[in-house]
């Protein structure tokens, strides 16, 4: 019996399925507390206004003695001015006596200033002995080697606005306000579907005509390095019925990811779905590999279909799925690492459709290793691709490529 096939009626260009996607997508409004050390990486959901002043005392900036400025005029090397040392205090101490006219203080860096006086010098500039009278070999100005109280953060000041990716410097910035947790934005979940009667989970042994299942994890990885947190799903076999039952159990989730089925075949049965629950925003683009991709949406949930040849559907996965992922996840636009490197070896691209095709760095040159669509491979082989445009038939050996990295 002839299987029916259902092709293609027509193909998007990769810019308009941008497009389209662009405009689906919705950052997401949903906060969660998250304890400060596993705060790296999240996006804040609050404006952080401080309510205490960093340092909230002023401070020490080196070692040395806290002196009056106008006690050390006119100090130098050949005229020192000496002064009795009243006091030392180390960090984590508060200074009990105040500092008078031809007073000082030894001092340690950071140990909080004691009263009247307003500058440090430091202890490479003094001299001592065991009367306790203290040499000043340098004039000082007020306020010099201090750390004022508030310099770093002043009460009422906006430290971080809502929206921020933090890093770690960022996180320290919370931590000095001592701040223990803080509203961030949660992370997309993403249910991750493969479909398909052939597919089995790794560990199982093959039957024949029978293969593992890639596309759960190399999508899970994606999702988990763009912001969002892979939620994987029991394969679904390939009947209305069963993939019903299975998207149904997948809107449970913030976004949709399927693989398989979004071809042409008589079974690529899960746009049926789509469509029948939903609606089908695109099927099939201009690009190659990765032609038979989808994008729908199923009340207010995204739906993104990939194919099933793992290596078309970890190149859009990283092309479409990613910086929609990041946006969704309120993350900045990935900063992609490129090279300019000559061409190894010809590459014939396919008529009328936009090649993403692999390329592994070879001794200052970039050799092609994509092998075929189905082939994960010619992923796992390169260290990143080459775009050639739409309208390019073929690019020459000794051509200069721009790289990018993966």
């Amino acid at each position: 019996m002839r299987t029916k096939m259902r092709p293609f009626t027509d193909t998007i260009t990769l810019a308009d399925a941008r497009v389209i996607i662009d405009r689906a997508l919705e950052p997401i409004a949903r906060a969660e507390r998250a304890a400060l050390p596993s705060a790296n990486g999240r996006v804040l959901a609050e404006t952080i206004v401080s309510e205490i002043d960093v340092p909230p005392f002023s401070r020490a900036a080196m070692d040395g003695y806290a002196v009056r400025a106008e006690d050390t005029r006119g100090a130098s090397r050949t005229t020192p001015r000496v002064l009795e040392c009243i006091e030392q205090v180390f960090t984590g101490q508060v200074p009990r006596k105040p500092v008078g006219a031809g007073q000082c203080t030894e001092i340690a860096t950071g140990a909080p200033m004691p009263i009247g006086a307003d500058a440090v010098v430091m202890v490479e500039e003094t001299a001592s002995d065991d009367s306790g009278a203290i040499e000043i070999f340098a004039a000082m100005t007020a306020g010099q080697n201090i750390g004022r109280q508030g310099a770093d953060i002043a009460r009422g000041q906006t430290v971080l606005q809502a929206g921020t990716l933090l890093n770690p410097s960022r996180v320290g910035s919370l931590a000095a306000l001592g701040l223990t947790d803080v509203e961030v934005y949660a992370k997309p979940r993403v249910a991750i579907l493969s479909t398909g009667n052939e597919i089995i989970d790794p560990g199982r042994p093959l039957a024949p005509g029978q293969i593992y299942d890639i596309n759960r994890f190399t999508i899970s990885a994606v999702v988990t390095e763009h912001g969002g947190i892979p939620v994987p799903y029991k394969t679904a076999v390939d009947t209305f019925h069963d993939l019903s039952l299975a998207v149904d159990e997948c809107l449970e989730q913030d976004l949709l990811v399927f693989s398989g089925g979004s071809s042409v075949g008589e079974r690529d049965l899960i746009l049926d779905v789509i469509a029948a629950k939903g609606e089908v925003l695109f099927h099939g683009i201009a690009v190659k590999p990765g032609k038979p991709t989808a994008f729908g949406r199923i009340r207010t949930k995204l739906v993104f279909g990939m194919p099933g040849y793992p290596t078309s559907c970890l190149s859009n996965a990283y092309i479409l799925l990613a910086p929609a992922l990041r946006r969704m996840a309120r993350l900045p636009e990935q900063i992609v690492r490129s090279i300019a490197l000559p061409l190894g070896a010809r590459v014939v691209s396919a008529p009328g459709r936009h090649q993403f095709y692999t390329v592994r760095i070879e001794s200052g040159v970039a050799m092609p290793a994509f092998k075929a669509s189905g082939d994960i491979t010619s992923m796992s082989r390169a260290d990143g691709y080459i775009e050639i445009p739409i309208d390019v038939d073929a690019v020459e050996a000794g051509t200069l490529v721009t790289v990018n990295l993966f």
